[in-house]
């Protein structure tokens, strides 16, 4: 019976030692304004950049639902928000038992094959981890941002609601960010006994947009976006009731007021120069680390974000502003470089599974996106989709944004001559000029479109 157990015990160790460590770093409401994608010319973001170059950067990533809750669920569940019904923040899945009980995390996943679990910072929506999936747990967002977050020598003005923007004189050690960076270094200088699974969460660029001032005055007269000024005459009345239902978002005309649109921007972009430092920490220190060259790292954000464009703020829309994401797979001792096929961070969970060696899990919704990290430009016969809400849905592809609300109100947008998404194609001219495209598209609609989670299911 000694003997069984030995050996049992050296091949699980063995078994083990032969899985790479995965580092999963995730961004709150960063859009594509960072270097490598060329999303705004003031940006600096030396060190996700490094990292775009040691691996591949998918230029065309999309999340499945453009707010964090359902986001959220969807990569660490790896289902759509209309398969499971999290459309919403106002519905947190640590509510729902019946989901729990049924479905399993990426996270718990791992652990269940093997992994040390371990995470800091928002990964899931607020500061709620599932229980019993984490092995190790560091500092979480919400265990000290509001009081800190007002610790400046007079507290700043609120200029809506819950949002505000401008520098903070507060210590730079007590950003949150900072904390959360400074916990994932300690982790990474250790060694394991079993492969670990790191899931660090960083809250800016989230609102409100507090930068350290020293940070903040980096950026000078920093360039606004291009807005067109009846950009919505085209715009399906549906569009503009998911849009803007949300009473606590400012709208662009009282942003565009006192100068707030160009404070707003330079204090985003700032927040985006602060979280790439503390990325930079983290990316030394596994470089450092006696796991550096087995580790998996996958970064990426929960969703986009409006700073004017299409004259809205925030997300909350099936525009590309809010769809598009960052997204970098590095995978030691693999092909480098770009690939622009249309992708989800729905594949998330399923690429990880493969690339680790685990077994497969058919539960998981999406496409493992493996085959495109060995030949960017493999076939890739899929589209990316995006929902706001039952039945709203975004469907692209290289070249095309197609969108049909639940009322069957539709836009369609060519981002080979539209890359700003000013003239939906649906709007004046007939179908039938691009009924191929639409018919294309309109194949990828979700054929499961689930109510609204609004209770607690027991």
């Amino acid at each position: 019976m000694i003997k069984i157990l030995a050996f049992l015990l050296l091949t699980f160790t063995a078994y083990c030692e032969s899985k790479p460590n995965v580092l999963l770093i995730a961004v709150d409401d960063l859009n594509s304004w960072i270097g490598c994608l060329d999303g705004h010319p003031d940006t600096k973001t030396p060190n996700i950049d490094r990292l775009a170059k040691s691996g591949m950067l998918f230029t065309n990533a999309h999340c499945q639902g453009t707010m964090c809750n359902p986001s959220r669920i969807s990569i660490m569940w790896g289902k759509r928000p209309s398969s499971t019904g999290f459309y919403s923040n106002h519905y947190p899945v640590h509510k729902v038992s019946k989901f729990l009980k049924k479905n399993t995390s990426l996270v718990k996943y791992f652990q269940n094959n093997g992994y040390t679990t371990m995470t800091s910072g928002k990964v899931y929506h607020s500061s709620w981890i599932p229980q019993n999936e984490f092995d190790i747990v560091g500092p979480r967002p919400r265990q000290w941002q509001k009081g800190l977050d007002k610790a400046v020598n007079k507290k700043p003005k609120q200029y809506h609601a819950t949002w505000d923007f401008g520098p903070q004189k507060y210590p730079e050690e007590k950003f949150i960010d900072y904390k959360v960076a400074s916990w994932g270094v300690d982790q990474l200088a250790k060694s394991y006994e079993k492969p670990f699974f790191c899931a660090l969460g960083f809250y800016r660029p989230h609102v409100p947009f507090f930068p350290p001032e020293r940070v903040f005055n980096k950026f000078k007269n920093v360039k606004l976006p291009t807005v067109k000024e009846n950009d919505w005459q085209d715009i399906p009345r549906a569009a503009k009731g998911i849009t803007l239902n949300n009473k606590k978002i400012p709208t662009h005309e009282w942003m565009n007021q006192d100068g707030r649109w160009q404070k707003a921007v330079q204090s985003y972009l700032a927040c985006v120069n602060w979280v790439d430092s503390q990325i930079g920490r983290v990316l030394d220190a596994l470089e450092k680390s006696p796991n550096g060259k087995n580790t998996i790292v996958i970064f990426y954000s929960d969703h986009g974000y409006h700073l004017g464009e299409k004259q809205r703020w925030s997300k909350f829309s099936l525009w590309e502003n809010t769809t598009r994401v960052p997204f970098i797979i590095k995978v030691p001792g693999s092909l480098k470089g770009k690939c622009s096929k249309a992708v989800e961070l729905l594949s998330i969970f399923p690429t990880l599974i493969e690339l680790c060696g685990l077994p497969s899990n058919n539960a998981a919704e999406g496409k493992s996106i493996a085959p495109l990290l060995k030949n960017p430009q493999a076939d890739w016969p899929y589209a990316a989709i995006s929902t706001l809400g039952q039945n709203n849905h975004a469907i692209c592809d290289e070249r095309w944004r197609y969108i049909r609300y639940a009322d069957g109100s539709e836009e369609l947008y060519d981002h080979k001559n539209d890359a700003s998404e000013w003239h939906n194609l649906l709007y004046k001219e007939k179908h039938a000029k691009h009924f191929k495209t639409i018919k294309k598209l309109r194949n990828f609609l979700p054929k499961i479109n689930r109510m609204q989670v609004t209770e607690v299911e027991k």
